[in-house]
């Protein structure tokens, strides 16, 4: 069993927790993640590690309720247990002698943008990040990663907070700047990655993405988060999650998801369903 320490609402749907598990810090590192189960009737859900805290021996996750096992995962509050709580798993990101990066965040894909771009900026890294969000309502993390960029900007949607627009419009913009990078980390939703590495290919700059497909064991054994990279099939849990964007197939991937967003949606509604009535009957 493990416990939450800490439970932090960070916009309406959008939820951090913190969970003591000193076995995980102790290995834990950006890019990584781990995986849960909130009770025995729960199915297994990957989550990047936000941070490993090694002062208080705890790991946090940041995730938006989606579907069943979120919405049960958000009812849980500080001082509850979760069962089950394995990693770190998944390959940590490669920034060793990198100079100068950028760092793309798009919607939840902020929270494990961030340790990536807190690390880098540890290690004296030159990071310039862009984080982007719908509208202003939905953003996050947005004082954290200004405070560890040398240079930082926020666009949304409709302009409602930052600037106007969508992080590959002010990417291009930096770029055509004859802004270089050594490397451009992208981490959002799979059709933001594909877009972001279709420019930064045209620019010849490296770009890492951070693959986060269905996932069951997290040890390659039942294969439920196999892509394609470079024509060749991969494991995200295993051999990721990290990739190059410039070799990963994303119509796949992109399709893949969406075979699942039925199942999901009738899995959500009936949670949601029963906490109604649990609510009505206290």
């Amino acid at each position: 069993m493990f416990k939450i320490v800490l439970k932090t609402i960070l916009t309406p749907s959008v939820s951090l927790m913190k969970i003591y598990a000193p076995n995980v810090v102790k290995h834990a590192k950006p890019g990584q993640f781990i995986v849960l189960r909130t009770d025995s009737d729960s199915e297994r859900i990957p989550f990047t590690i936000a941070e490993a805290n090694q002062d208080d021996q705890t790991i946090a996750i940041i995730f938006q309720v989606v579907g069943a096992s979120t919405l049960k995962l958000n009812q849980l509050k500080e001082n509850d247990y979760i069962l089950d709580f394995a990693g770190p798993l998944g390959k940590p990101s490669q920034i060793d002698g990198l100079k100068k990066v950028c760092v793309i965040g798009g919607g939840l894909g902020c929270a494990i943008a961030y340790p990536i771009a807190k690390a880098l900026h540890n290690q004296k890294t030159y990071v310039h990040s862009i984080i982007g969000f719908r509208k202003k309502e939905l953003v996050f993390l947005s004082s954290e990663f200004k405070d560890i960029s040398d240079c930082f900007d926020l666009v949304t949607d409709d302009g409602s907070a930052g600037k106007m627009g969508l992080v590959t419009t002010l990417l291009k913009a930096l770029l055509d700047q004859d802004n270089t990078f050594d490397e451009v980390f992208a981490i959002g939703p799979l059709v933001m990655m594909k877009a972001v590495s279709e420019l930064t290919k045209q620019y010849g700059i490296k770009t890492i993405v951070s693959m986060n497909p269905i996932m069951i064991d997290g040890t390659g054994m039942c294969g439920g988060c196999r892509i394609t990279v470079n024509n060749k099939m991969r494991f995200a849990c295993v051999d990721g999650p990290e990739f190059d964007g410039h070799q990963v197939d994303f119509d796949e991937a992109i399709l893949r998801n969406k075979m699942y967003e039925s199942a999901e949606r009738k899995a959500y509604d009936h949670a949601c369903h029963l906490l109604k009535e649990v609510q009505n009957d206290q």
